[in-house]
């Protein structure tokens, strides 16, 4: 039998520690083990699998796999049960719990965030510039300095660094971005990166991210008409963790759909019009858009690296800057045919490949007598690629 014990800083609960009493084999972090005065096996994940398979293997009695808080939220369960193995679990109150406790907050509506994989800052970081309330479970190399840096420039929050949770040496402090990066933090366990603008509007049905939008390709008085957004969406790909260049923005069509389906959304326009126009639409929505006033490509110099671009305006100089910064996604819309074989022979030339399509409706507008009759919008050319390694 293996049994896995949460632990949050108190006394264990009778059960627990009757099951320590009995394991022969005990198996955790060293210091929570230390903490616990338990004569254990010091381990991490990967480790603890390897104890539990040579427990297993010489078929002994009970084991003990001691965690921190709650086991069961990204924790050891997860590894466990991957593995094969089928455990009894006996939680303890959570780290995430805790932290939102310690700062006097609820929680039914934030976004949890555990660092893992390639590109996990990023993907983080994207998420704080797109929620407004976010938990970081605190990783190597993703904590309260490294997300102060990366948000400072464009994406004001106030942080909240727990620390040392549940021991002898816990502190939570609010943080502004600006000392984020440059204090000494010793044993962080949660960030809680907080939108002091936000306001919330009536409470939710689920926890952490909300339902996607009941609509998209939403009607607009100007720019692509709806059936050509709705293409470029769907070629975009926008998601949670993302970051979404939209590039001659306009009034914001694609930049505010992008952000209503959970991407972080970097909006780019040099008129100043349109930009007056963009943030009163992205205020009507409730979104987040960071709108840079600028002439790209060297508007886009100081922007952070996308995952998906539209340019929705601009030379083949402005194509050539976003293709250069990678991103899985490129797509443009044209005005004529000659021009979208030409961007996709750039785009091949910078290592993407692509397909043009014609994007024209006719809608049916109601006439005299009842009838009705079909009116053409103008056609629009859209050039959609990805680099050609991905394809």
């Amino acid at each position: 039998m293996i049994t896995v014990v949460g632990w949050d800083g108190i006394e264990l609960p009778a059960g627990a520690a009757g099951r320590l009493r009995e394991a022969e084999l005990v198996v955790g972090p060293a210091a929570i083990l230390g903490r616990l005065g338990l004569d254990g096996r010091a381990a991490d994940d990967g480790d603890v699998l390897q104890a539990l398979d040579g427990h297993l293997g010489q078929d002994r009695g009970p084991a003990v796999v001691v965690a921190e808080g709650d086991p069961g939220f990204f924790g050891v369960v997860r590894t466990l049960r991957a593995h094969g193995l089928r455990p009894d679990v006996l939680p303890a109150t959570s780290l995430i719990s805790r932290a939102f406790a310690c700062a006097g907050l609820n929680w039914e509506d934030a976004l949890v965030v555990a660092p893992s994989g390639p590109g996990r800052l990023a993907r983080v970081v994207n998420a704080c510039r797109a929620h407004p309330k976010v938990a970081l479970l605190v990783a190597p190399g993703v904590g309260p300095a490294e997300l102060a840096r990366e948000l400072a420039p464009t994406t004001p929050r106030a942080l909240i660094v727990c620390e040392d949770l549940g021991g002898p040496g816990q502190r939570v402090t609010h943080s502004r971005m600006g000392e984020a990066t440059t204090r000494p933090w010793k044993d962080p366990d949660v960030v809680l990166v907080i939108d002091p603008l936000h306001r919330p509007g009536q409470p939710g049905w689920v926890a952490g991210a909300q339902p996607g939008p009941a609509e998209w390709a939403l009607p607009w008085e100007s720019g692509l008409p709806a059936e050509a957004r709705a293409f470029v969406l769907a070629k975009l790909g926008p998601r949670l963790g993302d970051l979404v260049w939209d590039v001659g923005a306009g009034e914001g069509g694609i930049a505010v759909e992008c952000a209503r389906l959970g991407a972080a959304v970097v909006a780019v326009e040099r008129d100043q019009s349109a930009c007056a126009r963009l943030r009163a639409n992205v205020l009507a929505h409730g979104v987040k858009v960071a709108l840079t006033r600028g002439q790209a490509p060297a508007a886009l110099e100081p922007l952070p690296d996308p995952d998906a671009v539209f340019v929705g305006g601009g030379g083949d100089d402005v194509v050539a800057a976003c293709a250069a910064r990678g991103p899985r996604a490129l797509v443009c819309a044209l005005g004529t045919a000659e021009r979208a074989v030409a961007v996709l022979e750039l785009l091949r030339e910078l290592g993407y490949r692509g397909e043009g399509t014609r994007i024209q409706a006719s809608v049916l507008t109601p006439g005299a007598g009842g009838s009705h009759r079909l009116t053409a919008a103008d056609a629009v050319f859209v050039v959609h690629a990805r680099p050609a390694h991905a394809a």
